[in-house]
């Protein structure tokens, strides 16, 4: 087929498919546009997001810092280097 009618005929089997898989979906197909267009409306974090996150992420960092470099962590991690290094195979 050439010209205008093979684009129509391409087009009408474009529409059938959407049609059939629309149809098929049911309410899965509901859901799914639902959660598409949630998507978009939140698209990812502004600004303030991203600056309490940092925050959060930088006072996470210091707990933890301060946890691993405690005397007591400090002494177990270095026995299980100590214990993993000697060991025998």
């Amino acid at each position: 087929m050439t010209g205008t009618g093979a684009v129509t005929v391409k087009a009408a089997a474009v529409v059938t498919v959407v049609t059939v898989v629309t149809a098929v979906l049911g309410r899965a197909g509901g859901w799914w546009r639902a959660r598409r267009e949630a998507a978009r409306r939140d698209a990812g974090m502004s600004t303030a997001e991203y600056a309490v996150g940092t925050i959060a992420a930088a006072a996470f960092a210091a707990v933890l810092y301060k946890v691993v470099t405690s005397g007591t962590v400090s002494g177990a991690l270095e026995s299980m280097i100590g214990k993993a290094l000697d060991a025998s195979f």
